[in-house]
């Protein structure tokens, strides 16, 4: 059992990047590996790694290092991936269609299992084979196909409105793709991930650079 209490949100995205090497790492059939190689392979040092795993307990053996399969099993018990969680998208256009279609989160035990829309024109269809329900019935289609997070994939306009009707659905874990920011009650997990605040910190940084 790891311990309970605040984590360093960079902690548990680098939980990520090690959980991906280490599952390479037994595919290639590599049964033990060292903080440094963790380190080299994810742009860290091995200090780094140490102290993240340490936040949950004590892993591995002086001098000998981690046990691939064991630390990844342990990491996918941490980030929660040890089951399937499924997944509603809000948004049936060209982002909703290219979320519908990347298999990475299938892999990684993310499910999205109906999408949602407010166009006569896309409801009643299918994007990758997905269903596309009126949003009117988000909360009932929340109940019936146990949803566990949602994504929201509306203009800017419509997130808050999105984001209220699945919180009132029970939805407790929201990642927010619209550019603006919503609000909602203490207890939802909200991640929002911004794709042109990205770039923009690119460009800032390429022309200090120049």
């Amino acid at each position: 059992m790891f311990k309970k209490f605040k984590i360093p949100d960079a902690t548990i995205g680098r939980l990520s990047m090690y959980s991906r090497y280490l599952s390479e790492a037994d595919e290639k059939g590599i049964t033990t590996v060292s903080s440094q190689d963790i380190a080299q392979a994810t742009g860290v040092t091995p200090a780094q790694v140490r102290k993240d795993l340490a936040y949950f307990g004590e892993f591995g053996t002086r001098g000998v290092g981690y046990n691939s399969r064991e630390l990844y099993t342990y990491i996918m018990k941490i980030l929660g991936l040890d089951k399937r969680w499924s997944i509603a998208i809000v948004g049936a256009g060209n982002l909703g269609r290219a979320l519908s279609k990347y298999k990475g989160f299938q892999q990684r035990g993310f499910d999205i299992v109906c999408i949602f829309d407010n166009d006569p024109k896309k409801i009643g269809k299918k994007l990758a084979n997905i269903n596309i329900y009126p949003l009117d019935q988000l909360e009932e289609k929340v109940k019936e196909l146990k949803i566990d997070l949602g994504i929201i994939a509306v203009p800017a306009s419509a997130a808050q409105e999105v984001a209220d009707m699945l919180v009132g659905a029970g939805i407790r874990g929201i990642i927010n793709f619209a550019p603006i920011n919503v609000t909602v009650k203490e207890n939802i997990i909200l991640r929002r991930v911004d794709l042109a605040a990205q770039l923009e910190y690119l460009t800032y940084y390429l022309e200090e650079t120049r």
